[in-house]
Order: C-alpha cells, then sequence, then structure tokens
C-alpha cells in the first residue's frame, strides 16, 4: 500500500511520529510511506490552499517534505508533484488535541483529509483528544498509538467509501484516557459545543499598536448524547463519516417555496 501522511502541526510535530509508526505497518515491508507536511504549524487554517501565494518546498529525506503552506496544499504538492503515482490513502494527524463537534470545521488536520477525498482519495484524519486523564502521561499520544492501526484497518475494512463528486472521508478522534482505558471504536455524528465558540482578546504592544489574539474555550464540555465529542469524553474512539458537500439537504424542499 502507497500512504502519504501530513498534518497541520508541522513537521517536527510528536503526533506526526505517532502517524509515521501507524503508516509503516499499514503500509508493510512492500508498501510507500510519503510524508508531506507543513514546515511550520498551521492549525486551525481549515481547507485553506495558497492560491495567490507560491509555496516553498523542502526535501527532508527520502519521501519526507516540508512545505511552506497548509495541509491542504501538502496534499496538492504529493498528489500533483511529488508522488510518482498517487497514494491508496492519505493519512492526516494525528492532531495534538481534538476535531470533534465544531473544531472539525476548522481544522487543517481534517481539511487536509477534505483535500485528498476531493482529488478522489480515501482519506482519514485522526485526533488525539486531551483532558485530565492524559494531558500529565508519558506519552499524551497514548491512545492514538495503541488503538490507531486498529482503527484504520477497520475503516478501511468495514467503512463505507464512496467514488461520488463529494466523496465520503473519515473524522477519527481518540478519547482523552490512557490507552488501557479506551472502551472501543464508535460511529458517531458531529456534535456541536454550545456557548463554547472562538473570541478574540485584544492587548496592546508597548509601541501601542492593538493586536488580537484569537481565544477559545474548555473542550470538556460533551455535545449531545452520542455525538463525536460526548463519545470521546466516555472513552470511546469516534469516526465520523464526512462530506465535502455543504449543502443543506434537508432545507432543500422547504425552500421549494421561494420558487
Amino acid at each position: 500500500m502507497r500512504i502519504l501522511i501530513t498534518n497541520d502541526d508541522g513537521i517536527t510535530a510528536p503526533g506526526l511520529e505517532v502517524m509515521t509508526e501507524i503508516a509503516d505497518a499499514l503500509a508493510g515491508p512492500g508498501g510507500e510511506v510519503w510524508c508531506v507536511a507543513p514546515a511550520f504549524e498551521q492549525s486551525g487554517v481549515g481547507h485553506c490552499i495558497s492560491y495567490t501565494n507560491p509555496m516553498m518546498l523542502s526535501e527532508m529525506s527520502m519521501r519526507r517534505y516540508a512545505v511552506q503552506g497548509s495541509p491542504a496544499d501538502c496534499v496538492l504538492a504529493a498528489l500533483h508533484h511529488l508522488m510518482p503515482k498517487r497514494p491508496d490513502l492519505v493519512l492526516s494527524g494525528v492532531n495534538r488535541g481534538n476535531n470533534a463537534a465544531e473544531n472539525a470545521v476548522y481544522s487543517g488536520t481534517v481539511g487536509a483529509a477534505m483535500e485528498a477525498a476531493l482529488q478522489g482519495v480515501p482519506a482519514i484524519a485522526l485526533s488525539q483528544y486531551y483532558g485530565p486523564l492524559n494531558k500529565d502521561l508519558d506519552d499524551k499520544f497514548e491512545s492514538a498509538r495503541q488503538h490507531g492501526l486498529a482503527t484504520v484497518q477497520r475503516l478501511l475494512d468495514k467503512g463505507v467509501w464512496t467514488a461520488d463528486d463529494y466523496g465520503i472521508f473519515y473524522n477519527v478522534n481518540f478519547p482523552p484516557v490512557p490507552g488501557a482505558d479506551v472502551k472501543g471504536l464508535r460511529a458517531a455524528r458531529q456534535g456541536f459545543r454550545r456557548d463554547m465558540g472562538f473570541g478574540v482578546k485584544p492587548v496592546s504592544a508597548p509601541s501601542g499598536r492593538q493586536f488580537l489574539w484569537v481565544t477559545g474555550a474548555p473542550q470538556g464540555q460533551p455535545t449531545s448524547p452520542g455525538s463525536d465529542a460526548s463519545l470521546n469524553l466516555e472513552g470511546y474512539i469516534t469516526a465520523t463519516p464526512m462530506r465535502a458537500d455543504l449543502t443543506a439537504h434537508d432545507v432543500l424542499e422547504p425552500l421549494k417555496a421561494i420558487e
């Protein structure tokens, strides 16, 4: 199997080392693992592409490249320039922190998987939830490291994969617990944390100029029962099927009233 890995935390991120272990085991002795990742952290860039700016490309080692661009840029660079043959699978992550609920909308990790799906390549985004039970572990990625390979293999064997225009890709989140306490894998819808959105905090520099820091919110609030973040906080790995199609299909029929 030929696998492309990327992330949004940057090419030196520890989560990418976990992803490399997963990909190496999945590809096997006769396979290939290519790594094309951002040169610097690109968290929160979503599905951004560098449409108006060129990207510098640096070869780090054999089949390992750093791109001064977004995660989606990395997928484009790999598929259309670096890799002589298209990958069989794209794996994005393992992200430092969860990409459950509304976080998925902002996630560069998810954005890379989305771009792969738009290019017709099966893709899975993987993220490690942090919380009180795992934030002080020697290996904060313990549950992803211990259960990542089996999770990806399960999705490849039993998941739904489509070849339509907006093909399915998967958003996987590992729970904020030690590896031994993971309860299993669950299919889950994307949740929503109410009153937990991003904001901004103004800061004045010594020069008098004003800057804004984007602020987040605590991630321990569960979403509705059965949704991704709620199940993660209960100790389950979640797999959420996604599409890049943004149409609100449930509104189309009622909307015919405007015609």
